[in-house]
């Protein structure tokens, strides 16, 4: 499932969202890769955010942001059950998967993380959340190489991802012969 999830993460330019997102979608990650505005920066990638979390049907809506407070309040079990139901009816929804990931990561759970983590990325390619995730798990693993290709990758969907580039810059000063 790893090599699996960075083919997904290689061809991120290649493939497009498989949800009905709203139109300005693209409008959004174009600016958000244009802008030098820290402010409309911040602004774009909360509105990128906010669309995640909202497609959908209202009730999904409802369930996901349960799941994602039960998630917070780290009872985990509840969460479970939310996203289990939500990922059964909405199997469409990204965030749904995303969300799972971070629950799966939050109770140690590596597999099933990697596996919400590459359904998400096959329905939202552009995921920077879940392509730092999968990072972090990789850096986890020793494969140092190909956490900084999926934070590169990131980086370039988001730019302004300033804890990651930090990261980043830092497996590329560790570790010279890695790709700059």
């Amino acid at each position: 499932m790893y090599e699996e999830t960075l083919k997904l993460i290689c061809s991120v330019t290649t493939r497009y969202s498989t949800t009905r997102l709203p139109h300005r979608w693209e409008t959004l990650f174009h600016r958000l890769v244009k802008t030098i505005d820290i402010d409309e920066a911040e602004a774009l990638q909360d509105m990128i955010w906010s669309c995640w979390m909202r497609h959908g049907e209202e009730r999904a809506v409802s369930d996901l942001e349960g799941a994602t407070r039960a998630i917070v309040a780290r009872d985990f079990a509840a969460a479970e059950r939310m996203l289990k139901r939500l990922a059964a009816v909405h199997p469409e929804l990204p965030e749904v998967w995303h969300k799972q990931a971070t629950l799966y990561y939050m109770t140690s759970a590596e597999q099933p993380c990697v596996r919400a983590i590459h359904r998400t990325l096959q329905l939202e390619p552009r995921h920077f959340g879940a392509m730092c995730a999968f990072a972090e798990i990789l850096l986890e693993r020793g494969e140092r190489a190909q956490a900084l290709f999926a934070f590169d990758t990131a980086l370039r969907v988001n730019p302004h991802l300033g804890l990651v580039r930090v990261e980043a810059e830092k497996l590329i000063r560790e570790r010279p012969e890695l790709p700059h």
